[in-house]
């Protein structure tokens, strides 16, 4: 299954870093979501676009986990190119993955 299909993102930047944060619609979808989607699974998803470390937060009472991945927008929203490569459209990424 496609991550979208048991969970919503939101997210922020700052600088060069992004902010990404994905929380299950349902409680009981917390434990999948903790064991299949690690800093090494969401490394690997934004390989071409990621190039530092990723910290994962883990928010089991809110279901959620929020990923910190530094490097990753291109050195940051007013000296990158990209129209969009910032907030919503890495959210969007994300819950494309499939578990």
């Amino acid at each position: 299954m496609k991550l979208r299909e048991i969970a919503h993102s939101r997210t922020g930047d700052k600088g060069n870093i992004s902010n990404v944060s994905l929380i299950v619609f349902n409680e009981e979808d917390y434990r999948l979501i903790e064991e299949k989607v690690t800093t090494k699974v969401v490394k690997e998803w934004f390989k071409d676009i990621v190039h530092g470390e990723v910290k994962r937060y883990e928010l089991p009472k809110l279901g959620a986990l929020n990923f910190v991945m530094d490097k990753a927008l291109g050195g940051g929203v007013t000296r990158s190119l990209a129209l969009d490569k910032h907030g919503k459209s890495l959210s969007a990424a994300l819950l494309e993955m499939e578990i």
